[in-house]
């Protein structure tokens, strides 16, 4: 009996371990099976992730090269931000449309009159029209731009260019409008006789009308379009208007977030008015003066703090610290007091920003920054703590704040502070004709870095284009934007 009961035990065993072995199989097979169908399923259904990056409008400055990976386009990146000096030449060619607008809107404001009634541009090759002088030319960077523009066809001015201007508005990445808006602030805001208004007021006017009936303009909104704002006046009654385009400003105090911004702008240097110094042969100890200020002291806004910081600096005897205009020998006297300083304030006025920031890399002169609103040029590639120091308003007016912490910079510090100004001062310069680099190649540059937001804000424009509740608006962009205000 007992030897019965093994074998059908045994027996029994056998036959587990034989189920148990189908079912395992069975279900290998059925997960297979599942699994496969499912990728079936999905490649039938699914759409190909590939860019057809040809039929892209000016798909260059999108396109990586076919045989390069994404590592080595982020290398090449870094490579070009830590080779600012060799950059020119490895940074895709931006192409403008410049309209043909009457000169009345520009080169005429500069008392240039063409020989011919039709005349638009002046024969730069012969004579490029002269731009007023003194504080005029802070705000010149919409003149320096259109001669960058209009020699940009000249086959000899090809070296260190980032720009080139294109005569098909299709072939374009941005549309340039060359109003000297800053200038006609400057020179005609004012009423002169027999005007009912003004010819800043007027010319504005017949701006928007020209923009808004252009083809260029309603194809984007105006969203590809490139009008320069410089002087924080400039603009004031055309802006409303023309929001949508890509404003280009010395800073964002006059403008509400929902016109201007720094995602969608681009802010410029100023042109310094102190002369570039060229020979610079000082150093630490040949720089007596610890700190300069000389400017417009009793200022409204933020610039009230300048007001602060003259009553507890005025006594120190290593602080310049004075009333002064650029007028008459101003710009000289200016000049002379920051090459023979280490540090030079550039503190807000009626408007975050002022010329004396630039005025102090000219001279090499390491500036203080007490601006809390400042937006600074090419700040996305450039570190400004290098070769600034940027101080908070709270902390400035602390009691010895700034007196500390100047004259606690040894000099090893400053030293390299002041090598690395030199290094980068030529991003400050305007010049006609332009060089690789300088301010009006930094500045293309940076409107080069806004055109991937711009190709996307026009397709996310056009969205509903088909209906006809969005097609019966359009793309005229004139109004002023929901949240304004």
């Amino acid at each position: 009996m007992k030897p019965l009961i093994q074998i059908l035990g045994l027996g029994m065993s056998k036959m587990g371990f034989v189920a148990y072995k189908s079912l395992f199989c069975w279900f290998l097979l059925t997960s297979s099976f599942f699994i496969l169908s499912w990728l079936a399923v999905l490649r039938s259904t699914g759409h190909s992730h590939s860019v057809a990056f040809s039929i892209l409008p000016n798909s260059r400055l999108l396109r990586f090269s076919e045989n390069s990976n994404l590592d080595e386009s982020v290398g090449k990146r870094a490579n070009w931000d830590n080779n600012l000096g060799k950059c020119g030449s490895n940074v895709p060619m931006l192409r403008v449309f410049m309209y043909d607008l009457p000169s009345e809107f520009h080169f005429d404001l500069l008392g240039w009159k063409g020989d011919g009634e039709n005349d638009v541009w002046p024969n730069i090759r012969v004579k490029v029209p002269d731009y007023p002088g003194g504080l005029n030319l802070q705000h010149s960077i919409e003149y320096w731009l259109t001669l960058d523009l209009l020699s940009s066809e000249f086959a000899e001015n090809s070296i260190g260019r980032s720009a080139v201007r294109v005569h098909n508005s299709s072939e374009a990445d941005v549309v340039f409008v060359p109003f000297f808006s800053s200038l006609c602030y400057n020179r005609f805001s004012k009423l002169r006789p027999g005007q009912k208004r003004s010819t800043n007021v007027v010319l504005q006017e017949k701006l928007v009308k020209f923009l808004t009936a252009q083809d260029e303009w309603k194809r984007s909104g105006g969203k590809d379009h490139i009008i320069v704002a410089h002087h924080p006046n400039s603009l004031l009654d055309a802006r409303m208007e023309l929001w949508p385009a890509i404003f280009v400003l010395s800073d964002l105090g006059r403008y509400p977030p929902t016109i201007a911004n720094v995602e969608k702008d681009v802010i410029a240097p100023y042109r310094h008015v102190t002369e570039s110094y060229v020979d610079d042969l000082s150093g630490f100890d040949t720089r007596p003066t610890l700190l300069y200020f000389q400017g417009a002291i009793y200022r409204k806004d933020g610039g009230i703090i300048r007001q602060e910081l003259y009553y507890m600096l005025k006594n120190e005897t290593d602080v310049h610290f004075s009333f002064g205009t650029y007028q008459k020998d101003g710009a000289r006297q200016t000049s002379k007091g920051m090459r023979s300083s280490k540090f030079c304030l550039n503190i807000a006025g009626d408007t975050p920003s002022s010329n004396r920031l630039f005025d102090a890399i000219a001279s090499h002169c390491v500036p203080v920054i007490i601006s809390d609103e400042i937006e600074l040029p090419n700040e996305d590639i450039l570190d400004y703590s290098e070769f600034c120091v940027l101080v908070s308003t709270s902390d400035a007016l602390k009691q010895s704040f700034l007196l500390n912490l100047t004259r606690n910079i040894g000099r090893e510090e400053w030293t390299r502070m002041w090598k690395r100004l030199r290094e980068i001062e030529h991003m400050y310069e305007y010049e006609y004709p332009s060089k690789e680099n300088d301010a009006v190649q930094m500045i293309w540059q940076a409107v080069s870095r806004k055109v991937s937001g711009i190709r996307w804000r026009i397709h996310r424009s056009r969205r509903f284009s088909r209906t006809s509740a969005h097609r019966g608006r359009a793309v005229i962009s004139g109004s002023v934007p929901r949240n304004f205000g």
